[in-house]
């Protein structure tokens, strides 16, 4: 068992060159959230703070540092979409992250489409894209109860868009779409594919 661990306190600082905690929880999902403004404009962004936690019924949620666009449009008008990053769409998606006030969906010459349930627009490039109602949403704290500049939203899966060619004899092939996850570092990516795949049911009681 190793013993030489390098420990940190994170209020401390980290003595790395880059804060490991993204690199050590990760990789992950990538939130490729769509919304819609309560006057109409269109916005994409994605939030590497995101993840299933429900299944029946589905629900998404997504956390961004800072009250950005994605987080006000969606608690105002109570719907988002989540849409699959893939790597033939990872440029277009790091160009939707411009923290600029521009028009995301013309600047990465992605399409934008209408939702079938919601009033908020899904990326017509990508290979999967669920509708989404706010079910909660809140601010985050720090262990002394302080307010943190970071805010959840949840939201219930009500419509999934799957394209045909990831399901495979009934089953969705995650590989096949060849998603993307966000590690750590300034610009850490990973891809998914089949070589990584290894199979371990659950243990039977």
């Amino acid at each position: 068992m190793q013993k030489d661990f390098h420990f940190y306190e994170p209020t401390q600082g980290h003595g790395l060159r880059h804060d490991p905690i993204s690199s050590i929880v990760g990789p992950r999902v990538i939130g490729w959230i769509g919304t819609k403004s309560k006057e109409g404009v269109l916005n994409l962004a994605p939030y590497s703070f995101c993840n299933v936690f429900n299944y029946r019924p589905p629900v998404i949620a997504f956390s961004s540092v800072g009250y950005k666009d994605s987080v006000r449009n969606a608690i105002e008008t109570g719907v988002f979409t989540w849409n699959l990053a893939t790597r033939d769409l990872a440029e277009p998606m790091n160009m939707t992250s411009l923290e600029q006030d521009v028009r995301e969906f013309e600047v990465a010459g992605l399409t934008p489409v209408d939702s079938r349930l919601i009033d908020a627009p899904r990326v017509g490039e990508s290979h999967a894209s669920l509708e989404c109602k706010v079910t909660t949403h809140f601010q985050l704290k720090d262990s002394e109860g302080k307010d943190l500049n970071t805010w959840m939203v949840l939201g219930e899966v009500v419509g999934v868009h799957v394209s045909p060619n990831s399901i495979v004899d009934g089953i969705y092939r995650t590989a096949i779409p060849r998603p993307i996850l966000r590690g750590g570092g300034p610009g850490d990516y990973f891809e998914i594919t089949d070589l990584a795949l290894f199979d371990m049911p659950r243990p039977k009681s």
